[in-house]
This record gives structure tokens, C-alpha cells and sequence, in this order.
């Protein structure tokens, strides 16, 4: 008896070499993509922020130079207070209204009608962000742009959507809302067919308007959902950056210009690599800290059924 079992422990052991070959060659287009397209420039990054390198001549030790520089860099501290505007409009704008949208679209209506709605707020996020922010910047013209035209229709008067400092923001921020809420809209949508009907029988049962039936069921069952979105637009939005170059190219002066526009400003036209380097490691350790910060927050409004 000893000796067949030998042999199977033996032909089971070739099958786990063979399966353990087969998942490791599965594998390995992944891994090999991640270390040569996100393990070796995060590290490549890491090592030039440390160094002045102008693209050429060889690169010179810094130190922290770079890292030092930031503080006085009165530009950074410009384009960083842009970013964290733009990310903190166009996060509350695109979760808040995905939400609200999908709570109406889930409501009893026709299904074609239903399907027409659905398909004409998802339909902006599959056209080009470029295509987009060029439609958007004629409809954004002073004196020819059809907004305007009807602001005037109103009696209210021609906005300089672009052209002032005070307003080129809000501008930027509407278009993204536009742009992506569609996108939201449906994850949220998603979210709530997980959501048992019971909740809001009992809830009609007890005299329970929609209002109420929306905060005090949909908003807490949906809050998996709102944390998703609230990290993946938190992301996008510090990342921004096709639509300000169509728009305003940073303009007027900095009024506009994202971090992300600044990195490449620095690397790609002052050629300063080292330093646009160290900034790109303060933009990583933003988003880090920005979705650390929505993790932990989420323990105190994130219900879990």
C-alpha cells in the first residue's frame, strides 16, 4: 500500500509544480507591465528629485534641495490652492449630483424613458475630454458664446467665463461636473439595485415620505457606493489637466493652472526634472493622503448591511 501512495504523492506534486508554473506565467505580463511601467519611473522619480538634472548634462546631487525649494516657491503654492479648489468643487459636485440623479432615474418611470435619461447624462463621458473642452470654450466665449447669449436674454449680462481670475475656476469645474457625473450617476445606480425593496415598504408602511425614505435609506445603504465615488473622483480631480490646457492654458497668469499642468511646465519646458520630480512626489503624496483621510473618515458614515 506505501508504494501507491508514494506514486500519488508524487504525481500530485508534479501537478501543484505544473499549476504553480502555469499561474506564474499567467501572471508575469502583469507583473512585468507594473515594474517597468509603474515600479521603475515611481522609483526613477524618487531618485531625480534628489538630483538637478536638465535633460543635458548629467544629473548633479541635490539633496533635498528640491524639497526645500517647494516652501518658497510662491508659483507651487499658487497651483496647489487651484487644485485644491477645483478638487473640492468638482468631488462634491460630481458625487453629490451622481447621486441625486441616480435617486431620481431609480424611481417608477416608463423604461424607455428611463433608458433615454440614463443615456443622455452617460453620453458625456464617452466623447474625448479635448473634444469636450473645445465645444465648451466657444459656448464659454464673452461676446459669441450661447451662454452668455441667454445670460443677456435674462437681463443678467456677459460673465467672463475665461477671462477673469474670479470666475475661470467655476468655469473649469462645470465642464468636469458635466464631463464625468454621468459616469457616477451609473456606479450609483448599480449601488442602489442592490438596495432591498423591503426598506422602503416598511418605510411607506410607517409614513415615510421620499425625503426621508432618501436620507434615512438610501444615503446610508448607498454610502459604499459614495465612498467609491468620493475616492475615484478625489483621484481625477487632482489629476486634471486636459481641460484647463483647452480652456484657459493655466490663464489668466496662474488663475487656473493645475499642479499636474505645473509638473509639466517645469519638466518639459524649463527642463528642470529634478524639481518637477519633487513636486510630482508631493502631488502622490496628496492623493495618498486624500484617500487615507476618506478611508478613515468612512468608518463614522459608511454602513455596511
Amino acid at each position: 500500500m506505501a508504494q501507491p501512495q508514494g506514486f500519488y504523492q508524487r504525481w500530485l506534486s508534479r501537478q501543484a509544480r505544473g499549476e504553480t508554473l502555469a499561474a506564474y506565467v499567467l501572471v508575469a505580463p502583469v507583473l512585468i507591465g507594473f515594474l517597468v511601467f509603474v515600479a521603475a519611473p515611481m522609483l526613477s522619480t524618487f531618485w531625480l528629485s534628489l538630483h538637478h538634472y536638465d535633460l543635458l548634462s548629467p544629473p548633479t546631487w541635490a539633496g533635498l534641495d528640491n524639497f526645500t525649494w517647494m516652501l518658497e516657491d510662491e508659483r507651487l503654492h499658487k497651483v496647489l490652492g487651484n487644485t485644491l479648489f477645483f478638487a473640492a468643487f468638482a468631488v462634491t459636485g460630481n458625487t453629490a449630483l451622481a447621486v441625486v440623479l441616480a435617486a431620481i432615474l431609480n424611481q417608477k418611470m416608463p423604461p424607455a424613458l428611463r433608458t433615454v435619461f440614463r443615456a443622455s447624462f452617460f453620453f458625456p463621458s464617452l466623447v474625448g475630454l479635448v473634444f469636450v473642452a473645445v465645444i465648451w470654450k466657444f459656448l464659454y466665449h464673452k461676446d459669441l458664446g450661447i451662454i452668455n447669449f441667454y445670460l443677456n436674454s435674462l437681463g443678467i449680462g456677459c460673465v467672463p467665463w475665461l477671462s477673469s481670475a474670479g470666475t475661470v475656476l467655476y468655469s473649469v469645474i462645470i465642464l468636469d461636473v458635466w464631463k464625468n457625473v454621468g459616469f457616477g450617476m451609473l456606479i450609483a445606480m448599480a449601488g442602489l439595485q442592490g438596495i432591498s425593496p423591503e426598506y422602503y415598504e416598511a418605510a411607506r408602511i410607517d409614513g415615510a415620505g421620499k425625503l426621508r425614505q432618501f436620507f434615512d435609506i438610501t444615503l446610508p445603504l448607498l454610502s459604499p457606493t459614495i465612498l467609491f465615488l468620493l475616492v475615484m473622483n478625489s483621484i481625477g480631480a487632482f489629476r486634471v489637466f486636459d481641460s484647463i490646457v483647452v480652456l484657459t492654458n493655466g490663464g489668466p497668469g496662474d488663475s487656473s493652472r493645475s499642479i499636474v499642468m505645473y509638473i509639466q511646465e517645469l519638466g518639459f519646458q524649463d527642463l528642470d526634472m529634478g524639481y518637477a520630480s519633487a513636486v510630482s512626489l508631493l502631488l502622490l503624496a496628496m492623493v495618498g493622503i486624500i484617500t487615507i483621510i476618506n478611508f478613515v473618515a468612512s468608518k463614522h458614515w459608511t454602513f455596511y448591511e
